[in-house]
């Protein structure tokens, strides 16, 4: 059974305020993510490689403990980089909730297989033998939200993978932005938010 990621991502969107920080995969889930949470567009950054989206999570978990973190990873993201889950575990961040939206393709190249396909790789029991205690499968959308309240008022690392359908929002726009702009826009919202500064001016000009 598989459900639309697009609607469990409004689900997730309705219980996130841009106090929140959101690092999420490449491909489609991008537009899809910015259009379901509008509200959360500066609060939120692609990874443009995979693999690196919840390790990077991670790290703004470990760096800012009293903000709530969200990775939004996929399964083809998760599969490059399965040490994370060992990390997580030894680690045990308080305040980081993550999504692997698994619709068993690599859908950003054209939708082969990903490991996830023919039913024997679980990646939700891959992480509790990795030492994430709380994490779990939703295949359909009621079970996901349920994990999100759960995930998100957790105080250990929490991992729900939502097992979605591989057909992208019709209709939904483009965002108008490169990799350089977004990192600007999510590192300005984190200055404004933890009034600090990360970048500032520039010695060359």
């Amino acid at each position: 059974m598989s459900y639309s990621r697009f609607e469990a991502m409004e689900l997730l969107g309705k219980r996130l305020t841009d106090d929140a920080l959101v690092i999420l995969s490449l491909g489609g889930a991008v537009d899809e993510w910015y259009n379901a949470a509008p509200h959360m567009r500066e609060a939120s950054l692609f990874q443009q490689q995979l693999g690196c989206v919840s390790g990077e999570a991670f790290g703004l978990a470990v760096g800012l403990p009293h903000r709530q973190i969200v990775s939004l990873d996929t399964d083809g993201g998760l599969l490059f980089n399965l040490g994370i889950l060992a990390t997580l575990g030894n680690e045990q961040p308080e305040n980081l909730f993550i999504v692997v939206w698994d619709n068993e393709q690599y859908q950003s190249i054209g939708g082969p297989a990903t490991h996830t396909a023919k039913g024997r790789v679980d990646l939700a029991a891959i992480a509790r033998g990795a030492g994430v205690e709380k994490a779990f499968t939703a295949h359909t959308l009621e079970e996901f939200d349920e994990h999100c309240a759960a995930g998100l008022a957790a105080t250990e690392p929490y991992i729900v993978v939502a097992k979605t359908d591989g057909i992208l929002q019709p209709g939904i726009k483009r965002k108008h932005s490169d990799g350089r702009e977004d990192k600007y826009i999510f590192v300005r919202h984190v200055e404004k938010i933890e009034g600090i500064t990360i970048m500032g001016p520039s010695e060359h000009n």
